[in-house]
């Protein structure tokens, strides 16, 4: 049982971009889930029922824990079995439905100024496409406020370099437009004129920021790449995609229409 825990907490960091903490803490959940079932007899997933989840969760309410560890506990095993599903390890959850403790959520503690420009000094280290292309990422990232996923569905004729502007247009049910400060995206026009050629193998290839095989950067990529420069930042605790993301929008002085 637990080398299927080993495989989604695989899934959770290299596909949902967790941090080593939120895995690690997921782990232990888990793990502490199947001392419990094993406890009852049962060694395989198979054989877990709605019953023996919700005995479950009552024996961590009647062992004192935490409200937002219940709920945190209730969220991996929920999201465990919706894993083993589409693995095909199950043929449905028993945590369907599964009501969880109501706790208050609070906004994640948002990187400094100090902090985040520590983590975009560190392609600057590297000469490579890739590593001129991620500084134009963090600074367009940092400078817009915009969402990561926003900012992996750009077009190139969705970016327009304008004088001393940057005007951009986010697509979606609800497109807008804005613009930042060319001088705070210096990296851009560079990325534009010397990498992104490099990194254009397809031919007709309209994504702005591209992976080394030419194809549309996804946001799991992105986060693999923060991660590295976290890692080398020492901030690798700190920075998380939605730490990135409230930090980003709210120190940038992003104006949009």
């Amino acid at each position: 049982m637990r080398q299927e825990i080993e495989a989604f907490l695989g899934y959770l960091a290299n596909e949902r971009g967790f941090s080593e903490n939120t895995a690690a803490a997921y782990r232990n959940d888990l793990f502490q889930l199947v001392d419990f079932l094993q406890e009852k007899g049962v060694t395989t997933w198979s054989e877990v029922d709605r019953q023996l989840i919700l005995s479950y969760l009552l024996d961590l309410k009647q062992r004192g824990y935490a409200l937002t560890t219940v709920a945190r506990k209730t969220a991996s095993t929920k999201s465990l079995f919706k894993f083993l599903v589409a693995k095909g390890i199950r043929d449905n959850t028993p945590t369907e439905n599964l009501g969880s403790p109501r706790v208050k959520k609070s906004s994640p503690q948002p990187l400094s100024v100090a902090q985040v420009k520590a983590l975009m000094r560190q392609p600057g280290k590297y000469h490579t496409p890739e590593a001129k292309r991620d500084k134009a990422m963090l600074e367009l990232l940092y400078g817009s406020g915009m969402q990561i996923r926003e900012l992996m569905a750009l077009n190139l004729e969705d970016v327009t370099l304008d004088g001393d502007r940057v005007s951009y247009f986010i697509r979606g049910s609800r497109g807008r437009r804005g613009e930042v400060h060319r001088d705070t995206v210096p990296s851009l026009e560079a990325y534009l004129r010397e990498a992104r050629p490099q990194l254009a193998h397809r031919e007709g290839e309209r994504a702005l920021f591209l992976n080394r095989l030419g194809e549309r950067l996804t946001r799991q990529g992105f986060w693999q790449i923060i991660k590295g420069y976290a890692r080398e930042a020492k901030l690798d605790s700190q920075v998380t995609l939605r730490a990135l993301r409230h930090s980003f929008a709210a120190h940038s002085p992003v104006a949009e229409t």
